[in-house]
């Protein structure tokens, strides 16, 4: 009589469990992934108010306002952070930069890296059956992290040889991997443009934010005069400003010439229609008193969203833009992550991300839960350490300035710019409207009444009729620095 063999309980589960796996895995051949594909396209210092579909009606940005006409925009959303490498990080993790520990730039001396146990979206979405590739600036570590199938382009920052500067090119590279089979991807598409160009130090010319004579392949470069830019109510209207707005506005041209390609490439495969598209920028214009602040110029960004799916777009959005589907729910980059996996079903159980998906936003404008967003500024390069959090809701702004008995540092980009240079040189006291011993020396708090004051020149923090209010923002801000394990809550004890 032949002996049955007895097999353990445990190895009869696992054989079942990945029966179920292979049965039902997103990868299986015999079924097709209808998930969407996801295409996240960042400029580099892209401020708000150079967009058509944000109401710039100079700088020429077709393609942009058309995805806003496909999708829609979004007129509070924030970064989290006004620095490259840091808001990158925010961007791909959903964890703040304090959280995740890109506390200032990647490159170079500076050196900053995530921990190694973060685990990033184009890991998540890699686990869970996408293929990914990055292609343009990069600007993170490790790249365990960061990790991507497919590296199409290094992009090393500042590299003004780098393909992150034609970003025609950067979208006919792109082909092969949109059209490599049916298997959802993920594109990470990172320009360098606007950035300012390299070398920075370029007085008394203005800085090229990378045009060039020879231009590059595929633009039609579009260059503006000084005295048709709109000069923004953060930064003075003088001929050094003029000068640098019209090389920042060609250089936005040339960006959105490269998205009209981009997406004509994902036409031309059939993927258009089932891909979700996002334009944002990592942070504010590369201009002083945007970038590396936490005032709404260096945070209040672009984003602008094309949902998988059919578009209907109405006569009255066809005919302004300004009539185009918008959302006014504060949303921040923290949110970016768990929006995209939301999208493509990946639970965030198991993550620790810190932002929700404004998905439902998209979907049914959803309201409740979005009336607040918070920033954690430490470092940009290493030698600038002035640490700042930041809590603003749609009335006001408390901006905590940790170290304030230092001077703000400037990053390099702009200390080195012609307009501020030629603030300096000439001994003007004022830069746009705020006095520059302001600028360079800040309080403990800054408390702002956005909707009187959206050029935030009026502190309130130090008025007794607004205690109850600093107050209530400043207990905000300590709950958001609990919850997000930020080392910098120690400091309300001691510095």
């Amino acid at each position: 009589m032949r002996r049955i063999r007895k097999v353990p309980l445990s190895v009869i589960t696992m054989a079942l469990c990945t029966a179920h796996f292979v049965v039902n895995s997103a990868t299986d051949t015999n079924e097709i992934d209808s998930r969407p594909n996801i295409v996240m396209i960042v400029a580099d210092d892209h401020g708000l108010d150079a967009i058509g579909a944000y109401g710039n009606g100079i700088v020429q940005t077709p393609n942009i306002d058309a995805l806003a006409r496909d999708g829609s925009r979004f007129d509070n959303a924030f970064a989290t952070v006004s620095s490259c490498s840091p808001s990158r990080s925010v961007i791909l993790t959903g964890q703040q930069n304090h959280t995740n520990g890109m506390y200032g730039l990647e490159h170079k001396q500076h050196h900053f890296r995530s921990f190694d146990d973060v685990k990033s979206l184009p890991v998540l979405l890699g686990e869970n059956g996408y293929r990914t590739a990055r292609i343009g600036k990069y600007h993170l570590g490790p790249d365990d992290v960061y990790k991507f199938d497919e590296v199409l382009s290094k992009g090393a920052a500042n590299d003004m040889q780098s393909i992150a500067r034609s970003p025609v090119e950067m979208a006919d590279k792109s082909a092969g991997f949109i059209g490599e089979s049916k298997q959802p991807f993920f594109l990470y598409f990172a320009s360098d443009d606007p950035h300012r160009g390299f070398p920075f130090e370029t007085y008394p010319q203005p800085n090229t934010f990378g045009n060039r004579q020879q231009g590059y392949p595929g633009i039609t470069e579009v260059v503006y005069q000084p005295e048709d830019v709109l000069v923004p109510p953060y930064l003075p209207d003088t001929k050094a400003a003029r000068k640098e707005l019209a090389q920042y506005y060609q250089s936005i041209a040339r960006l959105d010439q490269g998205i009209g390609r981009l997406i004509q490439v994902l036409t031309a495969q059939g993927k258009f229609q089932n891909t979700l598209i996002l334009y944002l920028s990592d942070n504010g214009i590369a201009f002083p008193g945007a970038k590396t602040t936490l005032y709404d110029a260096g945070i209040h960004l672009p984003l602008i969203v094309k949902a998988p799916g059919n578009t209907n777009i109405s006569k009255a959005c066809e005919q302004d833009i300004q009539n185009c589907p918008s959302h006014e729910q504060m949303v921040s980059w923290i949110d970016l992550t768990p929006t995209i996996l939301d999208y493509a079903n990946v639970s965030l159980s198991n993550t620790k991300v810190q932002g929700k998906s404004f998905k439902p936003v998209i979907e049914s404008d959803q309201q409740s839960g979005w009336d607040k967003v918070f920033a954690s500024h430490t470092m940009h390069e290493v030698m600038m350490y002035y640490p700042m959090r930041m809590v603003r809701n749609k009335h006001y702004k408390l901006i905590w300035n940790i170290a304030h008995e230092l001077s703000y540092p400037f990053a390099a980009d702009l200390q080195q710019s012609l307009i501020w240079q030629d603030v300096r040189r000439r001994g003007i006291t004022q830069y746009a409207g705020r006095p520059i011993e302001d600028f360079l020396h800040r309080p403990e708090f800054e408390l702002f009444d956005i909707e009187k004051d959206p050029q935030e020149q009026h502190n309130l923090a130090y008025l007794a009729q607004f205690n109850d209010v600093r107050e209530a923002l400043i207990q905000q801000l300590k709950t958001f620095q609990q919850d997000t394990q930020d080392p910098w809550l120690s400091k309300w004890q001691y510095q």
